[in-house]
């Protein structure tokens, strides 16, 4: 009696182990495929940074946006956000190699 109790909770105990590697298993393929995905994207937004970022230099190679007016003022501000985020990115890019 005590023999079939035994096997009864070992078998049990070898179903839910089982169960959980399996669950743990596909958990971890979703990551994975979450962090490819992830990678890729943020090197597609490196990618239109940098673009961007040499457009509005090229955009204003002799700085005739420097200007005080509204123009000037949008233009200082979409410069100074592509700038930061092409030195984060830049730095990022830096770290996985």
């Amino acid at each position: 009696m005590v023999t079939i109790l035994i096997s009864i909770a070992s078998l049990s105990a070898i179903g839910y182990l089982g169960y959980r590697v399996w669950f743990l298993a596909g958990a971890l393929a979703d990551s994975q495929e979450y962090i490819e995905t992830l990678e890729s994207t943020n090197e597609y937004m490196y990618s239109r940074i940098e673009k961007s970022y040499d457009a509005m230099k090229q955009i204003d190679r002799l700085g005739a946006f420097e200007s005080e007016d509204e123009a000037g003022t949008t233009f200082s501000l979409l410069n100074e956000v592509v700038t930061e985020l092409k030195e984060e990115f830049n730095g990022s890019s830096e770290e996985k190699e």
